[in-house]
């Protein structure tokens, strides 16, 4: 039998095309709310570090320290800190909401600084007071440097979802390990191929976020 025909065979199986898409479903689930979670930790601290300068300095640190963590090693560290079961989904989406913020840090720093200081001392001007200021005009203005940092942390969570099957958490990790205990192939190409889909799907879908939110981009270009 080839290839094909085995992948053919595993494919025709209802039970296995519905673990698929339950594991593809638990994938997104655990890749985005971390992202998201992520963002909102890695403005609010890049808002801190870009107003105070010795914060700053402590945020990068902090980052660069809370990222070269393992992520397996976090993942099993994770239920001790916060009290859940070691298969917790939660664990996962607690870990990786770290790595998201601690990669976006920078990141949403350079943004802020690529602000235009007229721009922001205009808005001043105005009346904008600092809070008001931030949400409608320096965020805003700084999307498109943000955006790029959080299309490399979006397939980064996609990426390290996987490794949480090792402890038994779902994903399309599961597809894996269950491929490699049992030698069978099959699994291990569908996971590999819908994890390299997601990506690039929620990769577009940032980049076309990214183009809504910043329409003044666009007729620039042209």
């Amino acid at each position: 039998m080839s290839f094909f025909d085995e992948l053919g065979r595993y494919l025709g199986s209802a039970n296995n095309r519905g673990q698929i898409l339950g594991d593809l479903g638990d994938h997104v689930y655990l890749a985005l709310l971390p992202l998201v979670l992520g963002i909102v930790l890695a403005v609010a601290a890049g808002w801190l570090g870009h107003r105070w300068a010795p914060a700053r300095q402590v945020l990068m640190v902090v980052a660069n320290l809370l990222y070269t963590i393992p992520s397996l090693a976090l993942f099993v560290v994770i239920p001790g800190l916060i009290g859940t079961k070691i298969l917790d989904s939660v664990n996962v989406v607690v870990a990786l909401t770290i790595y998201t913020a601690a990669l976006l840090v920078r990141p949403v720093l350079d943004a802020l600084d690529a602000v235009p200081p007229p721009v922001v001392a205009a808005a001043t001007a105005v009346g904008y007071k600092p809070v008001r200021r931030f949400f409608a005009v320096e965020l805003p203005l700084s999307v498109p440097v943000l955006a790029a940092g959080v299309r490399v942390a979006s397939v980064s969570n996609i990426s390290l979802v996987s490794v949480g099957a090792l402890i038994g958490t779902g994903g399309l990790g599961v597809l894996f390990t269950d491929g490699f205990q049992r030698e069978y192939f099959s699994p291990i190409v569908v996971g590999i191929v819908l994890t390299l889909l997601l990506a690039l799907v929620v990769d577009l879908v940032l980049i076309g976020l990214r183009n809504l939110l910043t329409p003044w981009t666009r007729v620039g270009a042209a």
